[in-house]
């Protein structure tokens, strides 16, 4: 265990592969942040464009990690929607059964990369614009809040599950939506996308129609897996808006709605989940 005292630590921290079993334990999300500032288009020491993946003020490529109290921050300047080479993300996660407890995420487009892997996010306080939860990681966000400062246009979450048999997905359960819109909650980055929604408040920021198929040219409104099940709130009907969007009974969202989903029984603590 790493603990970390208050205090704003201004540089790029990267935690390898060869590393497992690393806990960044911080005084509270509040006091304790790390942050930098790269971009997409920003070069690299070689050179070449940083592209998204290597923006992360955090990169973590190990299993068994976790933080606990902590912020992670891009404080690079929020884009208009559209602008290029603007992404930059706050944490990368590209280790299996990573857990987060009481953490912050904090950026615009694409504030926090779920690369890879099974993790599982308690209680945190994620920011962001466009797409700022994206990645084909299989994921359970559980009590969080969804913080959106679009401007002009927005989106929550963006899964990249490319076949039918991967199990990866985005499970929000008991969740908040808040902030500024219209904001997509989610779109098809792959062409199997799967994003679930459960017991979750959403605020009246929704776009109409409610959720974005990416390219409204590959037909992935017809193999994505995009799920809501009794959520409320002013936001909560816009949710349900386009067809391809279900809206589930218990026996098809049962699955999304314990840790079971990222196989939690056999590496979160019963006290932890």
């Amino acid at each position: 265990m790493i603990l970390i005292s208050a205090g704003y630590y201004i540089e790029k921290v990267t935690v390898p592969a060869s590393k497992p079993y690393i806990t960044f334990q911080g005084e509270g999300r509040d006091v304790t942040i790390i942050e930098w500032h790269d971009r997409a288009s920003d070069r690299g020491s070689n050179g070449q464009q940083l592209r998204t993946y290597r923006t992360a003020s955090v990169s973590v490529f190990a299993n068994y990690f976790s933080a606990r109290n902590i912020s992670f921050k891009n404080t690079a300047p929020a884009p208009m929607p559209g602008m290029k080479g603007r992404q930059a993300a706050a944490f990368r996660i590209s280790g299996d059964k990573a857990y987060f407890a009481g953490c912050g995420f904090y950026g615009a487009q694409d504030t926090l990369c779920d690369d890879a892997g099974r993790h599982y996010f308690k209680e945190c306080y994620i920011e962001g614009s466009i797409d700022f939860i994206f990645g084909n990681g299989r994921s359970m966000y559980r009590d969080c809040e969804l913080h959106s400062i679009a401007t002009r246009f927005g989106s929550i979450a963006a899964q990249d599950r490319n076949s039918p048999d991967e199990k990866t997905g985005f499970a929000f359960l008991n969740c908040r939506v808040t902030g500024t819109g219209p904001l997509y909650v989610g779109r098809a980055m792959g062409q199997y996308s799967r994003i679930v929604y459960s017991h979750t408040y959403f605020d009246n920021v929704v776009a109409h129609g409610g959720w974005d198929d990416w390219d409204h040219a590959s037909n992935k409104n017809k193999t994505v897996f995009f799920g809501v099940y009794k959520c409320w709130g002013p936001g909560a009907e816009a949710v349900r808006g386009v067809s391809w969007a279900r809206e589930l009974d218990y026996a098809s969202a049962h699955k999304f709605l314990a840790k079971s989903f990222v196989n939690g029984r056999h590496w979160i603590a019963p006290s932890d989940a």
